[in-house]
């Protein structure tokens, strides 16, 4: 299932978004993961998005792949990366024998 919005959804100040609510949840549950997300913040600044649950659980995966790559680029840059060969040899296998 794709969700092509044609535009961004106004973003609401937190009380408004907090007296949305209702209805958004009404919208999810009618229209599924199709339904419009709610896009609130400060100044009407866009700092937290409710969608509906059922998109977001198809998104998780590729939620988690983006907390991984985020987590491998941070290490990396810290200098904590290791080779995979280094990582290999450590346990007694060679990448070779699995090509």
């Amino acid at each position: 299932m794709t969700m092509v919005l044609s535009h961004i959804p106004p973003v609401l100040p937190t009380n408004e978004a907090r007296v949305a609510l209702t209805k958004a949840l009404a919208r999810f549950r009618e229209q599924g993961a199709l339904a419009e997300p709610v896009v609130f913040g400060a100044q009407r600044r866009p700092e937290g998005v409710m969608i509906p649950f059922a998109l977001y659980e198809e998104l998780l995966p590729v939620i988690e792949d983006l907390e991984i790559a985020h987590l491998a680029r941070a290490r990396a840059a810290a200098g904590e990366s290791i080779a995979l060969s280094e990582v290999a040899a450590a346990v007694g296998l060679d990448p070779d024998d699995y090509r």
